[in-house]
């Protein structure tokens, strides 16, 4: 199921200035987790590469309300699992599943996982997405399925079983534990999770739902991703829920 490879986006920017604008929509994800009513007992991560000190990633750190995120609440860690900048204490399982990710896939920027409340069900049930709905279509022939038990994920070594079946694709199914997007900018990653979410919440609701044939799917799906799949509706989002972009500053 998976694609080619996708190209890192190449920034003419200052690295201090893609590390802010990187570091903002992190803490703007967090937020929209929350909108979502995700992470509420702190499930979840979202991370950003540094786009210098490309082995590390921005993320929350741990114990901060999802709704209150703001850009000085990120650490940065290391390929170690220690603390670059910023102050713990850390979510490990963001380190274990984040730093494999991003090490076996230079050209994703971000990563985003949380449990939701159809998306892992839907993973319980170990079976591809269809292209049962328009959004749905993001996804064809896009996405892989982890089909492991080690829902406790306590090692890089088992984040790297992931990122291994990850491959190229932007999305994968982790069996009995979730859903997990990367993309090329946070606000791809963090988009297409949110868009990946409702796609599972059609699957558990239609249960004889009829899919459009693979031709159309891949028609739907080019014109879908040609502006990014997730980065509209991640900015749409920010505006209805958040509003000031600024406000996480």
């Amino acid at each position: 199921m998976s694609t080619a490879t996708r190209t890192a986006t190449v920034s003419e920017e200052a690295p201090d200035v893609v590390r802010a604008k990187r570091k903002r929509d992190v803490a703007l994800g967090y937020r929209l987790l929350a909108a979502n009513k995700w992470g509420d007992a702190g499930d979840g991560h979202i991370s950003a590469r540094d786009p210098e000190r490309t082995d590390c990633f921005w993320t929350l750190r741990y114990g901060v309300s999802y709704h209150r995120a703001m850009v000085d609440h990120l650490v940065l860690v290391g390929p170690d699992g220690d603390l670059v900048e910023g102050e713990g204490p850390l979510n490990m399982a963001a380190y274990y599943i984040h730093y494999p990710i991003l090490r076996t896939r230079p050209d994703a920027v971000s990563a985003t996982h949380v449990h939701t409340g159809w998306g892992t069900p839907f993973s319980a049930e170990v079976r591809p997405i269809e292209p049962i709905t328009q959004e749905a279509c993001v996804f064809f022939e896009d996405h892989a399925i982890f089909d492991d038990e080690e829902v406790q994920v306590q090692s890089v070594e088992a984040g790297q079983r992931i990122a291994d079946a990850l491959g190229a694709n932007r999305a994968i199914i982790l069996r009995n534990h979730g859903l997990l997007t990367v993309g090329d900018r946070v606000a791809e990653a963090v988009g297409s999770f949110i868009q990946m979410e409702r796609v599972a919440e059609a699957h558990m609701k239609t249960r004889d739902a009829k899919p459009i044939s693979p031709a159309a799917a891949r028609f739907a799906k080019e014109d879908l991703i040609s502006l990014g799949a997730g980065r509209g509706a991640f900015w749409s989002m920010v505006d209805r829920h958040v509003g000031d972009r600024n406000a996480v500053l």
